[in-house]
């Protein structure tokens, strides 16, 4: 064995010089225990699975959100563009009614009182918003 060659198990730094065995962040020695990588298949596995879970109901509060959205858009704009010939007072319930004619109106008489065609009763909120009751 030539003198600048030393065996497999001596740990020796040819660039310094030294036996650095003792600074190395691993195991150096044939007795200690065997240097694995954990399996992180199984936690990738799951965590994709949570995540696409967690994606997926998002998804569908955000899709329930827009349609009720769209929905409350479309009220709105359908008494707006009704006939009424009074000012609505926010906090109290109205009634749209259909003509024959198709053209929209709303009303302070309720659907009970009347035989008008009703398209349904609606609440002026604060925000002076319409919400279908």
């Amino acid at each position: 064995m030539p003198e600048d060659k030393k065996p497999d198990n001596v740990v020796f730094n040819p660039e310094t010089q030294k036996y650095d065995a003792a600074l190395k962040p691993y195991a150096t020695s044939v007795g200690a225990p065997v240097i694995t990588t954990p399996d992180t298949i199984t936690w990738k596995n799951r965590s994709i699975n949570k995540v696409n879970h967690k994606v997926a109901a998002k998804y569908q509060e955000l899709k329930r959100e827009y349609d009720k959205m769209m929905q409350e858009f479309e009220y709105n704009k359908l008494i707006f563009n009704a006939k009424f010939t009074f000012e609505p007072i926010i906090g109290e319930v109205y009634h749209l009614y259909k003509r024959n004619n198709d053209e929209n109106f709303l009303s302070i008489i309720a659907p009970e009182q009347c035989r008008f065609n009703s398209i349904g009763s609606f609440y002026l909120n604060a925000e002076q918003v319409w919400e279908k009751i």
